[in-house]
């Protein structure tokens, strides 16, 4: 009985809950919890690649571009292909997983700093990429992008521009890209994963094959990207290059950073906090107005500033994360001795 009010109780709030947000703020809050489940199976994804094997990825808004316009370009009058809903969307997350294993496979022996900027460049090559590829047959729009994309049908019934209908929808693949998350950490795979973000030497030396293992890691973690790209254009409607922008990967970097890496649940919270916040700080304009008289001050400007400012304070108070996972809130948290023996590795004891 317990069991069943556990996951019983969570489900009803979930069901009810966009009717709720839509009574209580209006329908643009039900489409910005739309969005902010997107950046949740964003998040889940990179936190595989970042949080599991420890590969700081600063590109990851590629892999939900490359997504996106594939989906755009099969379910649209684009090229005058109209392909299922169902099709499409698989295809996307299986195109962004080869272009994971591209980027991973020239990358492997490249650590933190470096292996930052590499993935960086790649992201920033994907969109120029994309912008420019409109002449001379057109492919992608370029600017202009690609619009009249068709929204989500599956069989008879189209999800029009529902933003119920596309919240439950997101709201499956979420609760699916969790599912298989947790199932990726406890696997065999999982503790591959987390043994080489600990000490990818001495992972090497218990037998883990790290070259594929780290290919791997790179194209799961893509793979819920370009799933979350092909929803999403199927929810707008319209992609164009501008939407994938360095900002997005440091955002969705951020997420996983902020919730606490390698942490499902702590992911998932950083991801809707980082979604919702910045569209409540929106509000922020007409209060600084009455409060500081006449001197004015440009609400976007002061929301983004006040953004950033509460992120600086977050990471000062809880470098581990708002929600980290117990093995990382030890790890930093660990005193004396316990803490000469965590943060000792393997190019220690030869010392």
């Amino acid at each position: 009985m317990k069991t069943l009010a556990k996951y019983a109780i969570p489900a009803a709030i979930l069901c009810i809950l966009p009717f709720l947000i839509d009574a209580a703020f209006g329908k643009t809050w039900v489409r910005i919890v739309d969005f902010a489940l997107l950046y949740v199976m964003l998040a889940l994804g990179l936190n595989i690649v970042v949080g599991f094997a420890g590969l700081l990825d600063l590109g990851y808004v590629a892999f939900f571009a490359v997504g996106a316009y594939l989906y755009a370009l099969l379910a649209s009058p684009h090229f005058g292909l109209h392909l299922p809903f169902w099709l499409v969307l698989p295809l996307g997350a299986f195109a962004a997983g080869l272009f994971g294993i591209l980027l991973g496979a020239p990358t492997l022996r490249l650590r933190g700093d470096y292996l930052a900027i590499v993935t960086l460049g790649f992201g920033e090559i994907i969109r120029i990429f994309l912008n420019n590829l409109n002449a001379p047959y057109n492919i992608t729009g370029g600017p202009q992008g690609i619009d009249l994309i068709d929204p989500v049908r599956l069989g008879p019934w189209s999800f029009g521009h529902s933003v119920y209908a596309y919240y439950f929808l997101f709201l499956f693949f979420v609760l699916f890209t969790a599912f298989v998350s947790t199932r990726l950490q406890h696997s065999r795979i999982g503790r591959a994963w987390i043994a080489i973000r600990e000490d990818e030497i001495a992972a090497e030396a218990m037998g883990i094959d790290t070259r594929n293992v780290k290919l791997l890691a790179f194209a799961m973690g893509a793979s819920f990207g370009g799933l979350s790209g092909g929803l999403f254009a199927g929810f707008e409607g319209f992609v164009s290059p501008e939407s994938f922008n360095l900002m997005e990967s440091v955002m969705i970097l951020c997420m996983v950073v902020l919730g606490g890496m390698g942490h499902i649940r702590g992911v998932i919270f950083g991801a809707i906090l980082l979604s919702v916040l910045p569209e409540a700080l929106r509000y922020v304009g007409p209060l600084q107005q009455s409060v500081f008289g006449r001197i004015y001050i440009d609400p976007s400007s002061l929301r983004m500033l006040l953004f950033g400012l509460a992120l600086i304070l977050v990471m000062l108070m809880r470098p581990a994360g708002l929600w980290p996972s117990p093995t990382r809130k030890r790890e930093l948290s660990a005193k004396g001795e316990t803490a000469r023996h965590e943060n000792t590795n393997v190019y220690d004891a030869g010392r």
